[in-house]
């Protein structure tokens, strides 16, 4: 009877557009006119659809839509806490023997990704498999997986770890799409089992055999990170992003050269500001001038750059943190292609919690916050997208600082009221876009880094969304020996929508959009003389 429950619950949905609740209550009708004892998950309901109506459904039954609009869906894994190579900052929580216990560098251990990765014992393939079946059990499809590896400075760790991690991470999504997926479908019922999924046993036993089983399966079979790397290409979970994070004084060629054998596309460098006495007085370990070489040898070396950059340290102030934001992006030298915010905390443990307690530094607010970065978001230029504006070190951690968790809503608020209209990537892509007309290709050239950059959107200027884009650079170096100074490198090529599987067909994603970005990369690259064009790949 299970498929007449399908075909009513379908037609319902589609009819109704119900809400939670009112699907949840129609679940137990239908369970009771069709004799099913336990009604069918969401997911299940899903998977039961036909595939040309599985995009108008997501809406109705997807758990936290917004985790893959982007178009990929986000895993980030930690590594082992260590020392960082250069000490502590004074602003830094966490590491080896902290306040919080041994947790990562500038991590508290209450971060979602990083409960998540002491669960697992920091081993990267228990955590990538405990976030995929998440993706699951919430009913996304996680085939385009953008990896993230946290934890502190990654790079400084020895070659042997970091080789294993990434290693292991992609075991995890090749033994994930062997064992769940059949014909290209999702096998439920194996899932099910294999998870224990309704739980038929105590949560901690549960959670006990299936590590088990899985360290069992970790140990199956000799593989090295070329072999695993050669699986995922064809794999149906696939890592179509790797991305490192970085101090810059680990984040020169030398260091970008081997994240690009591991895999890596995208380098999240901390360069926290952009001023020297500042950076002094936090005691980072580097200047502002070898966070600019970072950031050009690595955009030199293909890769997306996102930048970490903090407000509210000590020795700035309100009006020096809204200047060095607006520099950014007026200095040719920094221009980064993505930006992550965040106001600075005063937690327990640090050099500047001693500061805050003795009255010599103050800690800044939400509403100084959230005005600063409303009127930065004034100048961001369309070629960027913020991350986010916030840590996700939960407040009840915190002595000082912003004093609320959804700094981004708040701060929405006040561009509302200021009538401020953000244009970065992130404000303007597809995936949160009411309405999409006539799409057009679009070039915004600039220079940065040392170098030319071509910023090619598919747009919709009319509604002002951006259905994909391409980044094409003209290197200033030749860090490569595959790059001479007529080759022309692709740093990033993406169409945003809700992510869609792998040779299947979304309403943004898969319908050519990429192609034309890219003949247009290739029309601009042969028009200024270059004779190749290099494109980062994901491994998948």
């Amino acid at each position: 009877m299970k498929e007449e429950f399908f075909d009513d619950i379908i037609a319902y949905i589609k009819k109704e557009k119900p809400s939670k609740q009112k699907l949840s209550q129609k679940k137990l009708k239908l369970c009771e006119k069709h004799g099913l004892k336990k009604p069918p998950t969401d997911i299940e309901i899903l998977l039961n659809a036909p595939d040309d109506q599985v995009e108008e459904l997501k809406k109705y039954l997807l758990t936290k839509p917004t985790r893959t609009i982007s178009g990929v869906a986000v895993v980030a894994i930690m590594t082992k806490p260590h020392r960082c190579p250069h000490g502590k900052c004074d602003i830094c929580p966490g590491g080896v023997g902290s306040e919080f216990g041994d947790v990562p560098q500038s991590y508290t251990g209450q971060e979602p990704a990083t409960m998540r990765a002491i669960r697992n014992d920091f081993d990267p393939y228990l955590q990538v498999f405990n976030r995929l079946e998440q993706y699951i059990v919430t009913g996304h499809v996680p085939e385009k997986v953008e990896l993230i590896i946290m934890g502190g400075t990654f790079p400084s760790i020895n070659k042997t770890y970091q080789k294993n991690f990434v290693r292991l991470a992609l075991k995890a999504m090749n033994d994930f799409s062997k064992m769940f997926f059949k014909k290209e479908k999702l096998d439920i019922t194996h899932f099910k089992k294999f998870f224990m999924l309704p739980n038929k046993v105590e949560d901690e036993n549960r959670a006990r055999i299936i590590k088990n089983t899985l360290l069992d399966m970790k140990k199956e079979g000799e593989s090295t990170l070329v072999l695993e790397q050669k699986d995922n290409e064809k794999a149906k979970i696939r890592c179509v992003g790797l991305t490192i994070e970085t101090r810059p004084d680990y984040g020169r060629a030398e260091h970008g050269n081997f994240a690009l054998e591991l895999g890596a596309t995208r380098i999240e460098l901390g360069v926290q500001s952009v001023y020297d006495d500042v950076l002094a007085k936090i005691h980072r370990g580097h200047d502002a001038e070898e966070s600019a070489k970072a950031t050009q040898e690595l955009k030199d070396l293909g890769f997306k750059i996102n930048f970490h950059y903090m407000i509210g340290l000590p020795g700035s102030s309100k009006a020096k943190d809204l200047t060095g934001l607006k520099e950014l992006f007026a200095d040719d030298k920094w221009k980064p292609d993505m930006l992550k915010i965040y106001p600075c905390m005063v937690l327990k443990g640090t050099e500047l919690y001693k500061w805050w307690s003795t009255g010599d530094y103050k800690a800044i607010t939400a509403e100084d916050a959230a005005d600063i970065i409303s009127e930065f978001k004034r100048s961001v230029p369309p070629y960027c997208r913020i991350m986010r504006i916030q840590r996700d070190i939960p407040t009840k951690q915190t002595e000082a600082g912003v004093e609320m968790t959804n700094l981004r809503q708040y701060v929405g608020r006040v561009l509302k009221e200021k009538g401020i209209k953000c244009r970065c990537i992130r404000c303007r892509e597809a995936g949160r876009a009411k309405k999409i007309e006539k799409v057009e290709i679009t070039v915004m050239e600039y220079d940065a880094s040392g170098g030319k950059e071509f910023f090619i959107q598919a747009e919709d200027k009319k509604n002002d969304v951006l259905v994909g884009f391409c980044r094409l650079r003209f290197p200033g170096q030749m860090l490569r020996k595959e790059v001479t100074k007529k080759t022309a490198l692709i740093r990033e090529l993406h169409v945003y929508g809700t992510a869609t599987g792998i040779g299947k067909e979304g309403k943004i994603q898969h319908q050519g959009w990429g192609r034309k970005l890219l003949k247009k990369a290739e029309e601009i690259a042969i028009k200024n003389g270059k004779d190749k064009v290099l494109v980062i790949s994901g491994i998948g």
